[in-house]
């Protein structure tokens, strides 16, 4: 393990932002049933293979089969064909598994269709790398709690060795012991500030599009699992200001919980309801999962509480504290063998101080 503030291998660059980005390489194209031509930008043909060339476009009959079907079949039917699921060969002749939604449009009797194209296994690694900005993130809780009991335990030290020195003066060892207790605690001070959470980076945030894109990026273990998703998502009046990716980190915190509590075939329920008489909104996740047992319920949000074999308990101690510095609460009700629900309460934009 790396020291606080080491550049680990591997760790170079590792934000959220950079971890965020590399969930994100979708392209777009445009099929033109009339003229069996496709229009597509940049990031769609990296993804198809293509070489990048703005004088020419890659004709229908070199794109891979399954895309072409998906495009065909939703101009033909008028009907949005999404996430649909397709391995295909690029142009370079690597295999890529691609999630495909195609949108018919149309003007004036003239049909075409919009391809959304994304690389699964971007989205397959993505989960792994906020796991592991979590793992991160939780390490520094974990390192500034160690540095309080340890300066705690110093304080009594020093303040032996000081009455050790006033009763031998010329006692060499104590002094040498003072010194390096003076050195411990100066690293210990040291520790205490890297590991302090940063100062958010406020803006104005939208919780439906937030809550979206997490989902986007747990879609690949819904499927795997076939746990069914309930979008209960209300648009109006769900801004509030706060950090955005801390606030992703608090969502996803509570989705990756969510799902590891169900079996396969599960359900999870996303739902947000503004409150314009208290100028909140309320979001609420919910599963069917194995429930919360009653003695554990009031422990779960302590540090380095956890019931998993593998957890350390600082999950839902990091939601809650990011939550409460969003000013707002996090709450939780559970009945073994049922399931759980998490809700959040935001204040939206407009009330908020």
């Amino acid at each position: 393990m790396n020291a606080p503030g080491s550049s680990g291998k591997g760790q170079e660059g590792m934000s959220l932002a950079t971890a965020l980005r590399g969930c994100l390489g979708a392209g777009v194209a445009f099929y033109d049933p009339a003229a069996q031509v496709v229009t597509m930008a940049p990031e769609a043909a990296q993804l198809l293979g293509f070489a990048v060339q703005a004088s020419r476009e890659p004709d229908w009959e070199t794109l891979p089969v399954s895309l072409r079907q998906v495009a065909a079949e939703a101009a033909k039917t008028g009907r949005s064909l999404a996430n649909r699921i397709v391995e295909i060969k690029t142009a370079a002749g690597r295999s890529r598994v691609l999630e495909i939604t195609a949108i018919p449009v149309g003007h004036n009797g003239k049909v075409g269709v919009v391809l959304l194209l994304s690389n699964l296994e971007d989205l397959l690694h993505c989960e792994e790398r906020l796991q592991r900005l979590d793992r991160l993130a939780n390490l520094g809780t974990l390192a500034a709690s160690m540095a309080h009991e340890i300066r705690n335990a110093l304080v009594a030290g020093r303040t032996f060795v000081d009455l050790l020195l006033e009763k031998n003066p010329q006692a060499e060892l104590t002094d040498v012991v003072r010194r390096e207790l003076t050195r411990i605690d100066a690293i210990v001070a040291r520790l205490l500030k890297f590991a302090a959470p940063a100062r958010p980076a406020l803006s104005e945030v939208r919780v439906t599009e937030l809550l979206e894109h997490a989902l986007r990026l747990l879609q690949p273990q819904l499927d795997n699992r076939d746990i069914s998703l309930d979008r209960q998502l209300n648009t109006g009046a769900d801004q509030v200001t706060g950090d955005e990716g801390e606030l992703l980190q608090a969502f996803m915190n509570l989705l990756l919980n969510a799902l590891e509590a169900m079996a396969p075939e599960g359900k999870l329920t996303v739902k947000t309801e503004p409150e314009s008489k208290s100028g909140t909104i309320r979001i609420t996740i919910t599963d069917t999962g194995i429930g919360i047992s009653p003695e554990h319920l009031p422990h779960l949000f302590d540090p380095f509480f956890t019931t998993k074999p593998s957890g350390t308990g600082l999950g839902l101690a990091v939601t809650k504290r990011i939550i409460e510095e969003h000013h707002g609460a996090l709450t939780v009700e559970s009945r073994p063998g049922q399931g759980t629900a998490f809700t959040i309460v935001l204040p939206v934009a407009n009330e908020a101080a």
